[in-house]
């Protein structure tokens, strides 16, 4: 047999190839060794128990060797935790050892609570460091003479430790920093203050505390640009101009519209009392016929009226000429 081994011991040695296998591939016996030379405290059952819920032990133990060389003093279990309740243990040690070298107040509890409320906590360590400068969207404001002015400024922040959590954002800063501006801007009788005197807005708004109840502290607003816009006044009255004419227009077009009527309707009453005379005359040939049938008219009586009307039409045509012959001398 080879290596002189009986036929007895083979399953015995394939037992324990296979046994070393498993245990070798279960408990990262690479890393135990490499954090007991680190001076990491960690066991082989704390490997297995990591193993047994869940937990990538890697993901624990580097970050526990990190702090221990940085000099921190935390214990595995809490790092473990942290893992368990969705932390990112890895920024969290990052932002504990930033935070010592910068001699900035920050324990380990405050640390995960951060980064539990969703904040990139080491992030906020070195905004708190190194100021971040957030630039504002063109803002259009409107000075009292009816000018609009655009302003974009930048805001120099410093983030606050002590209020990452539950403090507002980037997005309330650049809404309260737009209000400063519109109010100052609002404010100014001309557009040509804000123009020859651009920091006042900055001195305006730093005066607001517009850092109240937000995770940073203003450090400085400065104006990046200023441009004027339209003439918002103008078009205001220009608008309304129209507005007044359509309304007028309107009015007239009501009052011509009732006249039309009202002269509709008297034209219709003139043809009512026509209709009704013209019916009038046409009863008096018939009168006359009944009269005459029943001995109420002679028929001398009736050639007499005809003679008076012939007369009568006779005078009126004469006398309408003599008015026309006296109109032309005239």
């Amino acid at each position: 047999m080879p290596f002189g081994l009986s036929p007895g011991y083979i399953p015995i040695v394939i037992i324990v190839i296979a046994f070393l296998s498993l245990f070798f591939s279960f408990v990262p016996v690479g890393l135990w060794i490499t954090a007991r030379f680190s001076g990491v405290p960690v066991g082989i059952s704390d490997l297995i128990g990591m193993r047994l819920r869940r937990v990538n032990p890697s993901k624990i133990v580097n970050p526990m060797i990190k702090a221990t060389k940085a000099g921190l003093k935390l214990d595995i279990g809490e790092l473990e935790a942290h893992y368990l309740a969705g932390g990112r243990v890895n920024s969290v040690i990052d932002a504990l050892i930033a935070a010592q070298r910068a001699n900035i107040a920050l324990d380990f509890k405050e640390a995960t609570a951060i980064d539990l409320a969703g904040r990139n906590v080491f992030e906020g360590v070195q905004v708190s460091v190194n100021p971040k400068v957030i630039e504002t969207p063109t803002i259009a404001a409107v000075a009292k003479n009816g000018i609009e002015v655009m302003v974009k400024a930048k805001v120099t922040v410093r983030a606050n430790i002590q209020r990452l959590v539950g403090g507002a954002g980037e997005a309330t800063i650049i809404a309260r920093v737009g209000e400063g501006i519109v109010t100052t801007v609002g404010s100014s009788e001309s557009h040509t203050e804000v123009l020859e005197n651009p920091d006042n807005i900055s001195k305006t708004v730093l005066n607001k505390g517009l850092d109240s109840g937000t995770a940073f502290e203003i450090l400085s607003i400065d104006i990046a640009d200023v441009d004027v816009g339209r003439n918002i006044g103008a078009k205001l009255q220009t608008d309304q101009a129209e507005a007044d004419k359509r309304i007028s227009q309107a009015k007239a077009e009501e009052r011509r519209a009732q006249a039309v009527a009202a002269e509709q309707e008297m034209i219709a009453e003139i043809r009512r009392q026509r209709a009704k005379v013209v019916e009038a005359e046409a009863e008096v040939p018939r009168a006359l016929s009944e009269a005459l049938r029943s001995g109420n008219l002679g028929v001398m009586d009736y050639y007499n009226m005809n003679n008076i009307q012939s007369d009568t039409r006779m005078r009126d045509s004469i006398a309408g000429n003599e008015k026309h012959d006296g109109d032309e001398e005239n």
